[in-house]
């Protein structure tokens, strides 16, 4: 069980625990957040790192490279856990200590990463990128809502832009970290670097605590007492060390055990055509005694989620899982729903509808009744409009260079590097200038420029990407521009937020933009495809390869067209989100 603080109980905003006016942070963030952060980028370059190891990865679980849409589920498993948990997370986040949430999400990663090295078989490596996504899209909203905890109001601007900037910095990293593992050792490897590199930042995390911060925050109920507890406690971490080990053994099959005449019984599969290491006795145990530690520990965490709405949180995740593999299964050069869409999306639109019924009718909703007001929702709807931006540029920029130049998917992706990395060094700029200025003066601007730049992009012709200059200045420009509004879009809603709901609206705001890419991809490739089919339909000879690689090209310049419409919207509706510096009054 776990109490937090009522609200209006801890010291005004912008006062520290003492009743003086907070000019700092609390003593100890800085290095809390640096570990924070660094888990976050790591999770966030998980996101690419298997751009340029998939096959490979294909391979280890005996998919053929000619059975390529078969490998699809290991990225879209991922982003499924990313995106569908968030809420509940965030939610959580409220209800718990920060600091553990970060830590229970390092241990879920950690596990999905040590799962996924391990796989030799696609449901089990699929199983293991969930659970990283899962893990990884929650150390998003805990350490945003942590900012929120250890600064006061007035000073969030830059530790929000190094967040906004080490998550930008992972998306660059994460395929040259794969491409450096690669070049001295194996895919698998990959994985197992994030094993240590997570248990590297887990114990960051359990030996940092920082002293009291400015604001109320959640604070974590020691639990029940008494006899009943310590055997409980004790059986539960006999089961988890016991679960762990039947697991790796079941996972990693040891060739002396697995060979032996009187040892390797407990690993041959059930079925014997499959060669599953899971589908084992071995692997049944270990079923047994996860579900059998789930059901001993079930007073410590039930409760909890149940206090965090459930139900609530079951419908957002099927409504937005049923977004994320509706369009992320598709094909974005050719269509734009998966070939699961027809079912999926009227899935999600009830599930929808029933999350929006449990808003209205449950005394304890997901969603607290007050925690989105005011200038949460400009933020919100700025999130939104940016991810669709963002994600055109990421598919289409490429693949105008594979188009035009006959690249490569790894060079046309080396053209997108320009974008990526002025994505955080606007983050980080961003956060900075946020001390001097109120959010809408940092965001506005620089949501313009990324709106220009981006229409520049939509102008390119087949011969535009060999122009160095003009193309890097788009290219920077708009990832400038997108970095520049990160840090005022989560201060201006962390700003309005109830105490109480700081990690519920950091979750949101990452959903939105996730939701915006997903959805925004789709929306756009639509419109792109639509004009690719009437110019081929305007053309005398179909079969003319260069009228049709004008065809695409003019694809590629709709669908850029509309994300610098949506980032132009995203400039109009960032004016809202306050002309004052947090903490002096709203503008």
């Amino acid at each position: 069980m776990t109490r937090t603080r009522q609200e209006g109980t801890g010291p005004p905003a912008g006062v520290g625990a003492t009743g003086r006016p907070a000019t700092g942070p609390a003593r100890g963030a800085r290095a809390l957040l640096a570990v924070a952060a660094l888990a976050v980028a790591l999770a966030a370059a998980d996101t690419y790192v298997v751009v340029l190891a998939l096959t490979d990865m294909m391979g280890g679980v005996g998919v053929g490279i000619e059975s390529l849409q078969r490998g699809t589920p290991i990225i879209s498993g991922f982003l499924l856990g990313y995106i569908a948990v968030l809420p509940l997370i965030g939610r959580l986040s409220d209800l718990v200590d920060r600091r553990r949430i970060l830590l229970w999400c390092l241990v879920v990663f950690v596990v999905g990463s040590a799962v996924t090295a391990a796989a030799v078989e696609l449901p089990v490596m699929v199983g293991g990128r969930f659970l990283q996504g899962l893990g990884g899209g929650g150390l998003v909203p805990a350490t945003l809502a942590l900012v929120a905890d250890l600064w006061p109001r007035g000073r969030r601007g830059l530790p929000l832009g190094v967040v906004g900037a080490v998550q930008e910095l992972g998306s660059v990293l994460g395929p040259l970290l794969g491409a450096l593992v690669l070049a001295v050792a194996g895919w698998r490897e990959i994985f197992w670097l994030n094993v240590v590199l997570g248990l590297l930042a887990l114990l960051g995390v359990v030996l940092l605590r920082p002293a009291a911060p400015h604001r109320g925050s959640p604070v974590a109920d020691p639990g029940p007492t008494g006899r009943g507890s310590w055997w409980r406690r004790g059986a539960a971490y006999l089961l988890a060390a016991v679960a762990a080990s039947l697991w790796t053994l079941a996972l990693w099959a040891p060739e002396a055990l697995t060979t032996s005449v009187e040892l390797g019984l407990p690993f041959v599969p059930l079925d014997p055509d499959s060669g599953s290491r899971v589908a084992t006795p071995v692997g049944l145990a270990a079923a047994a005694v996860t579900l059998l530690l789930a059901l001993v520990t079930l007073p410590r965490w039930l409760p909890l989620l149940l206090r965090a709405d459930l139900l609530g949180a079951t419908f957002v995740a099927v409504a937005l899982g049923s977004l994320v593999l509706t369009f992320s299964t598709a094909d974005p050069e050719t269509e734009v729903l998966g070939p699961w869409g027809v079912w999926l999306l009227p899935l999600g639109a009830g599930s929808t509808v029933a999350f929006l019924l449990r808003q209205r009718l449950a005394a304890a909703p997901l969603v607290p009744p007050g925690v989105v007001r005011r200038r949460v929702w400009p933020a919100l709807v700025v999130s939104l409009l940016v991810g669709a931006a963002i994600v055109a540029v990421v598919v289409d920029v490429p693949l105008l260079s594979r188009l035009t130049q006959g690249t490569d998917e790894t060079d046309a992706a080396l053209v997108l590097v320009r974008f990526l990395v002025a994505v955080p060094v606007g983050a980080l700029l961003g956060g900075w200038l946020l001390r001097r200025v109120g959010p809408a003066p940092v965001a506005a601007p620089g949501l313009a420029l990324a709106a220009v730049s981006i229409l520049a992009m939509a102008r390119w012709e087949r011969a535009s990407l060999d122009e160095l200059v003009s193309t890097t200045l788009a290219l920077a420009g708009a990832g400038l521009g997108v970095g520049l509004a990160i840090a005022p879009v989560n201060d201006a809603a962390l700003a309005d937020a109830r105490e109480d709901g700081h990690g519920t609206v950091s979750s949101l705001v990452v959903v939105a933009r996730m939701v915006g890419m997903v959805v925004g991809l789709a929306l756009l490739t639509a419109l792109g495809l639509r004009r690719f089919h009437l110019e081929v339909g305007t053309l005398a000879d179909p079969t003319d390869t260069d009228a049709l690689l004008d065809a695409a090209v003019v694809q590629v310049q709709t669908v850029l067209t509309g994300a610098g419409y949506a980032v132009a919207l995203a400039a109009v509706v960032a004016l809202a989100l306050g002309w004052r510096p947090v903490g002096r009054g709203q503008g």
